[in-house]
């Protein structure tokens, strides 16, 4: 190969991580500011391989070459990061549910730095997201959610045409159902919490000598502990079900039919 093919080759196989890489910088798990940017980099050209062997029709050079590559190139764009964003509004769900559960409970205060939000966030909050991770990995959510992408190559060819109305309409759907979904995790506990705070004022009106703080404030954290406790098994089957349906609407809106 004579050192033009060469750069040939390489402007393809760059256009080929595209869509690759918009994904892993967007999606939960892959795109946290705790993953190092050569581990990112690297990710994108070995999963890059199997689209450059497995005989997808990419642009020639000659397409890449001149400002007829910028459309494909935003296209490619567009469709990874929309991808990505999908699972990180769904993941979402479980950071939500943290942030009210500690705020009804009255741990606002105790945030921490989370890397992955790059900002100040409740460690119930934390613990969720954390929670949620294992639980995509575990159940091997991150070889569904790249197999997806991969397959994506043939379904969505790289130079096509896609459908820009369904990608938003994509990511709305994905808010709506991150709400119904953090509202189902958080509902138990938000419930229980706010009977008991219920039951805090009365005694504390009926017996006026009784300091809220020294009484109500302990006993709300004891039960807001209790309660997490309980309800770990059911919130592991909550979580299972976001990352199931996370990747169902990835599959669903990436593998839907050519041309969006």
């Amino acid at each position: 190969m004579g050192l033009t093919a060469i750069v040939e080759w390489l402007a393809v196989y760059l256009f080929a991580m595209l869509r690759i890489g918009a994904f892993l910088l967007a999606s939960p798990a892959f795109g946290g500011r705790f993953v190092p940017l050569q581990v990112r980099i690297v990710a994108t050209g070995v999963l890059a391989l199997p689209v450059m062997a497995g005989g997808v029709a990419l642009p020639g050079p000659a397409d890449l070459a001149g400002l007829q590559a910028v459309p494909l190139v935003l296209t490619e764009l567009a469709v990874g990061l929309v991808g990505g964003l999908v699972l990180t509004i769904l993941f979402g769900a479980a950071t939500l549910a943290g942030d009210r559960i500690a705020a009804t409970a009255g741990l606002g205060f105790a945030a921490q730095y989370d890397p992955s939000a790059g900002g100040q966030t409740p460690v119930v909050a934390q613990l969720f997201g954390l929670f949620l991770t294992m639980v995509f990995f575990s159940v091997d959510g991150h070889l569904a959610v790249i197999r997806i992408v991969l397959e994506s190559y043939v379904v969505l060819p790289p130079g096509g045409g896609i459908d820009l109305p369904r990608l938003v309409q994509a990511g709305l759907i994905a808010g709506g159902r991150m709400f119904v979904l953090g509202a189902a995790m958080m509902l138990p506990v938000v419930a229980a919490l706010l009977l008991l705070n219920m039951a805090v004022g009365v005694l504390t009106r009926s017996a006026p000598t009784l300091n809220i703080f020294s009484f109500g404030f302990p006993v709300t954290m004891t039960v807001t502990l209790v309660l997490l406790y309980l309800t770990a098994p059911g919130l592991a089957t909550a979580l299972e079900d976001v990352v199931f349906e996370g990747v169902g609407m990835l599959e669903a809106l990436l593998l839907g039919g050519g041309n969006g």
